[in-house]
């Protein structure tokens, strides 16, 4: 089915999640709800966790992108493995935390579609990149040191796939890309569920330039990227966050000029002002990612931090106009 949609138009992602959470303000009594009152360490900032303590946030955040005019959702999952979560000692509730979060997402997503057959909402899991890397030591003293293994990580990715396939998720998206062996170790988890339960999901890979070297923490430039992940049957590839949208247009040109598969990108509503917030504004971001759309580059467009479904509004106003970028093969 959205195969299908991706030869018709430009699919559009929602925005950020965060971003409208803190619009919430919530605090550590809300994080905590009920049923965590007692947890014996502070929650406060742990986004995935407010799926159990704060489920009608999380669903209005979503319905709330869908109205904007998403077709696809990300459910709040991006910090969910064993590896994000032991921060807050939360190891153990990662499958929960992944199929309440996608259970949710679906819900509204069932709703929207209910209301629009003719325009079906989807659902992506969002796979996180963690806060480890498979490629680099966090000691400068000692280069050679790894704070995580490939496996440790695939066994992480394979436990969140499963919740978020169970949970109704339609599409995985591995996100926000720093490391591409991280990711590596992402999509061999999928494969092996994909493998194991006999299913075809979509899988949607999205990258990190991460400076304006042009090139991911890891030290790869886009082009590199991208041959790092072709031997993965994919349905689309491409970037987000760390750059705003006219940052991202060069390394766009390239992957779009390189790939046979869709081409995605969500950037930030520009780069962050000295307190970390960011300005852009829908109507300045929805120019720039109509650059995209002039140039044939895209295929699905959202945002990522400081977007808002005001932005998401305004990109899909914007886009609506313009064709999709033409798909050479079957994905």
């Amino acid at each position: 089915m959205i195969k299908d949609l991706l030869h018709k138009r430009i699919l559009i992602l929602d925005g950020a999640m965060g971003t409208m959470l803190q619009r919430y303000k919530f605090t550590e009594n809300d994080f905590r709800g009920k049923r965590f009152k007692d947890w014996e360490y502070p929650l406060q900032g742990n986004n995935d966790l407010l799926s159990l303590t704060q489920p009608e946030a999380i669903a209005d955040v979503h319905r709330k992108y869908f109205a904007a005019g998403a077709d696809i959702v990300e459910t709040n999952t991006f910090s969910g493995t064993t590896i994000a979560m032991a921060d807050y000692h939360m190891e153990d509730l990662v499958y929960e935390l992944n199929y309440e979060s996608a259970r949710i997402a679906k819900k509204i997503a069932k709703e929207f579609t209910a209301k629009e057959p003719n325009k079906p909402r989807f659902v992506a899991g969002s796979i996180g990149p963690t806060n480890k890397t498979a490629s680099m030591s966090p000691d400068v003293n000692d280069p050679g040191y790894r704070a995580i293994s490939f496996d440790e990580l695939r066994i992480a990715y394979k436990q969140q796939v499963e919740a978020l396939l169970d949970g109704g998720a339609d599409i995985l998206l591995v996100e926000t890309i720093f490391d591409t062996l991280n990711a590596k170790a992402a999509l061999f988890a999928i494969e092996e569920v994909k493998e194991e339960r006999n299913v075809d999901v979509p899988i949607m890979v999205s990258g990190t330039i991460t400076d304006a070297s042009g090139r991911t923490l890891s030290g790869q430039t886009a082009e590199a990227f991208l041959i790092s992940i072709s031997h993965i049957p994919i349905l689309s590839v491409g970037f987000n966050c760390a750059l705003g949208a006219k940052q991202l247009v060069p390394h766009l040109e390239v992957i779009s000029a390189k790939s046979n598969y869709a081409i995605s990108a969500h950037p930030n509503a520009g780069l962050p002002n000295a307190f970390g917030e960011y300005d852009e504004t829908p109507e300045q971001m929805a120019s720039q990612i109509k650059e995209y759309a002039e140039k044939g580059l895209v295929n699905i467009v959202g945002g990522c931090c400081g977007t808002t479904p005001e932005h998401i509004t305004a990109i899909a106003e914007v886009v609506r106009q313009f064709e999709p970028r033409k798909l050479t093969i079957e994905i």
